[in-house]
């Protein structure tokens, strides 16, 4: 295991994972994963496990607070959800989703946000959707010591102008995405979410830039990969997108402990005398 590896993926000491150690894992071809966390006791669990890179994702609007689709979620509700995660954690690089609407409309805009999630959340990073539209907020975070995820291909947060959850770059449109890519790298971003992309395409825009490529549903060729945990460990109802490998049943381990407890309080054997103080 070489330098990088032992430092970004394995839990190895308290140094916190920086963008810097991101950049070098890149240079050296270390692969490295990234999962959602969205409480203290998950993120202390990912961080323990390794994982370098935790992400606040927006998807907790509808995993945390029951939305239909992540547009609805606000600064306010994702704040507490942040601090919990930088306080659950020691080593994880963690960064916050800017939600719809709190970024879009301009540089200042974007800049106070971001700076909410950095001083109020303590995230170490913030990430945002898009490509052109967005180049300007890019580079004022940037230039404002914030430091940006981007995120192209599938963006949720778009999810009605694009038609709906489908795979995105294809034909010419995948041409438009390379530029956006090579674009967003120049504007500072420092790493990129590519979902739901053909692989192909995935594996020409990792080639092609100097910052991490992190692919969601976007083939095996990217630097790194992130999932949302709860895909990840079984516990989302109604079905999961193709790019999900479920490793476990995290649903019906709970249910069956839940279930069991349950009947010992009905029966009276919970608690028994070594649950009991005298």
């Amino acid at each position: 295991m070489n330098e990088v590896s032992a430092r970004l993926y394995g839990g190895g000491g308290t140094h916190r994972v920086t963008i810097t150690d991101l950049a070098v894992a890149k240079e050296r071809g270390e692969r490295w994963p990234m999962l959602t966390a969205y409480d203290a006791t998950t993120a202390q669990i990912l961080d323990e496990a390794g994982i370098p890179v935790l992400l606040v994702g927006d998807s907790a609007a509808t995993l945390v607070y029951g939305y239909d689709s992540t547009i609805p979620v606000t600064v306010d509700e994702l704040l507490p959800l942040v601090r919990g995660v930088v306080r659950g954690s020691k080593r994880a690089l963690v960064v916050a989703d800017l939600p719809f609407g709190t970024y879009q409309q301009s540089v200042e805009q974007a800049i106070e946000t971001g700076a909410r999630f950095l001083k109020d959340g303590m995230a170490h990073a913030v990430k945002l959707e898009g490509g052109h539209s967005v180049l300007p907020q890019v580079r004022a975070l940037v230039d404002a010591g914030i430091p940006v995820m981007a995120h192209l291909g599938l963006t949720p947060q778009s999810v009605h102008q694009l038609g709906g959850y489908k795979v995105q770059g294809r034909g010419e449109a995948g041409e438009i995405l390379i530029e956006e890519a090579k674009l967003l790298e120049a504007a500072g971003a420092f790493a990129i979410v590519l979902e739901v992309v053909p692989a192909e395409l995935a594996e020409r825009v990792t080639a092609a830039l100097r910052i991490p490529v992190i692919g969601i549903g976007a083939g095996n060729a990217c630097d790194a990969q992130v999932l949302v945990w709860q895909d990840l460990v079984g516990m989302t109802r109604g079905g999961t997108a193709k790019f999900v490998k479920q490793y476990a049943d995290a649903a019906a381990v709970i249910t069956d402990a839940v279930t069991r407890w349950a009947s010992d309080v009905v029966s009276g054997a919970y608690p028994s005398e070594a649950q009991t103080y005298h």
